[in-house]
């Protein structure tokens, strides 16, 4: 039996025969939105100017501009802003904690109702806020201010199918605000120094100005040994940077304005 012939195809060296390293891919960009149906949400969004005869409300843009500011000294081994850090950290911790202890107490209380179906109230027309944030923490205060929002929702629905008296109702309102405006301002207690963990040991710079200002740092953040449980990656600050950095305004924009009737009663 005759075997078929081997036909020798011989190795052409063409760009397509070798191996080509892929193209690396640019950068990730993506978009993250707030949707909030609650006109008392969208007040914490913004806060509330300085007047004549009332203080300013710092809301989550103000939160997050001045946590951007904390989230750089961190970068740059400031042990003051590993501390802030760590303040923010046990404080959303804290405000989660009360505002899904109403949310669950009110949902049971929603499947108690005996063949009644109770849908939760909404805006018809919610508002939309574009977040662009530069550390995560602000994200985690803006997903707090959702369940607020939510929580508001519910509230609502709750006193209007009369499981909830009105002045409750309010009460419950003003304490989470009254939770989330206290996260907010946790920021506002640090001071950008240029401190550095080195500097501080050696009580160079402005360190005695830093424990003037904010206190005597627990031992074991200075040793580094605490730490917040998100931290951005260390670097050594610019020679370049000799004073508090300027303010720069969080960017996000907003659409619409939710329908007050919905829900709040």
């Amino acid at each position: 039996m005759n075997a078929d012939p081997v036909i020798d195809i011989p190795h052409v060296d063409t760009v397509a025969n070798r191996l080509v390293e892929p193209r690396q891919p640019g950068a990730l960009h993506g978009e993250v939105w707030l949707t909030l149906q609650t006109y008392q949400a969208v007040n914490l969004v913004h806060g509330r100017a300085p007047s004549a005869d009332k203080p300013a409300i710092i809301g989550l843009v103000g939160f997050a501009d001045r946590l951007r500011v904390i989230w750089h000294a961190a970068r740059h081994d400031d042990p003051y802003a590993d501390w802030w850090l760590i303040k923010v950290h046990e404080e959303v911790q804290l405000v989660n904690e009360g505002i899904e202890a109403y949310q669950t107490a009110i949902t049971e209380q929603l499947n108690q109702l005996a063949s009644m179906d109770v849908s939760v109230a909404s805006s018809e027309r919610p508002t939309r806020v574009r977040l662009q944030f530069a550390n995560p923490y602000a994200y985690q205060a803006a997903r707090l201010l959702a369940h607020y929002d939510r929580l508001v929702c519910a509230l609502a629905t709750v006193a209007h199918v009369g499981l909830l008296d009105p002045e409750r109702r309010q009460q419950i309102l003003r304490e989470c605000a009254h939770k989330l405006r206290g996260l907010f301002m946790v920021p506002q207690g640090y001071r950008f120094l240029k401190l550095d963990r080195a500097t501080f040991r050696e009580r160079a710079g402005r360190s005695h100005e830093a424990r003037q200002i904010m206190g005597e740092l627990p031992e074991d953040i200075l040793r580094g040994e605490r730490r917040p449980s998100l931290a951005p990656r260390k670097r050594a600050f610019p020679t370049a940077i000799s004073g508090p950095m300027p303010p720069r305004p969080t960017s996000y924009s907003a659409a619409g304005r939710p329908d007050e009737k919905n829900c709040d009663g």
